[in-house]
């Protein structure tokens, strides 16, 4: 028998164990420092609103955190899915967005036309903040529970109302919820944004509406409006004078806003795993949970894995919704 084929076994054997360490050694070798330019945090309403100062909030520690400038950028429109859209098509790798739960979970379901697809296209890195809706009514309404409130809601038929600030928000969905649970039929009508609903409500031009705390809650203290219940199981730490739709009867009934941190699916492991660390971390600390609590902000600051898990239950709940009462966005 030659020697030869023997000889060739050994170098091919020689060959692929050098490959091996090689390649061994390429997957250990460590990754480039990242960032390596200023971060990019998208914001698809104006300066002022609501996800605009949690991304301000969070900005400054977290350009002191990263050794580099987390720049602001804001991109109205399409009810933030402008801004998300920008985010999902980055391929920098230092571009992330600040959004609302509407971007991140039912965008898609509302409008089939939207150029993204919140399941596929985004990167969960962090749930910054939660907070309760607060269902609230005229401050001249003759009610002093939730079970006469809704008994009059009822009685009122298709001639009540309701104020949201337009179709398909978190607003517009969880009234259409409400009145399945409840045997309401109050009429949706939209307003270009809260304080349009504040003020329709307290003209007397609508009977309800589902507004976050932050802004309904000084008006009722001030005796403006009248409040009917949070739509948390619990009363909420951010308004704990106001008892909860379930303690007013409404059992079960649970839904809230929030504001989370993502990047495109494209960004690397690595760095997700980076940035969602230090935003949770971030937004934990005893100053920046203080600020986004005087924002109207209960401070979540969960994994990318606990981001991932509520946009999946949200858009089951929503989605739910959106299909039974064939709601699509304008």
């Amino acid at each position: 028998m030659s020697k030869f084929p023997v000889r060739r076994a050994f170098v091919m054997m020689a060959l692929a164990a050098v490959s091996s360490a090689a390649l061994a050694q390429k997957s250990t070798k460590p990754q480039a420092p990242w960032p390596t330019k200023p971060l990019r945090i998208m914001v698809g309403f104006p300066g002022g609103s609501t996800p605009d100062l949690v991304a301000r909030t969070i900005a400054e520690p977290l350009s002191k955190a990263l050794g580099q400038p987390v720049i602001v950028e804001n991109r109205p429109g399409a009810g933030g899915n402008i801004a998300a859209d920008v985010v999902a098509k980055a391929k920098d790798d230092h571009t992330i967005g600040v959004m609302i739960n509407g971007n991140m979970t039912i965008a898609k379901l509302l409008n089939p036309a939207t150029p993204f697809d919140p399941l596929k296209d985004f990167a969960p890195i962090s749930l910054i903040g939660t907070a309760p809706l607060l269902l609230t009514a005229p401050a001249n309404a003759p009610f002093n529970n939730a079970q006469e409130f809704f008994l009059a809601a009822r009685n009122g038929g298709d001639k009540w109302s309701y104020g949201t600030p337009g179709v398909g928000t978190v607003g517009h969905i969880g009234m259409e919820l409400l009145k399945t649970k409840t045997n309401i039929n109050a009429v949706h009508v939209p307003y270009p944004g809260n304080p349009q609903v504040i003020n329709a409500m307290m003209g007397g031009q609508i009977q309800l509406s589902l507004l976050p705390p932050g802004l309904a809650a000084a008006q009722i203290r001030a005796g403006k409006l009248k409040a009917v219940g949070v739509t948390s199981i619990n009363r909420s730490p951010l308004v704990p004078e106001f008892a909860s739709l379930d303690e007013g009867g409404i059992k079960g009934f649970q839904l809230e806003i929030w504001t989370a941190a993502a990047g495109p699916a494209s960004m690397p492991k690595p760095i997700v795993a980076k940035l969602s660390s230090l935003i949770s971390e971030i937004a934990r600390t005893p100053e920046v949970r203080q600020k986004l609590f005087q924002q109207g902000w209960q401070v979540a600051g969960s994994s990318s894995e606990g981001l991932a898990n509520r946009i999946k239950a949200d858009t089951a709940l929503l989605g739910g919704v959106i299909a039974m009462r064939g709601i699509k966005a304008e």
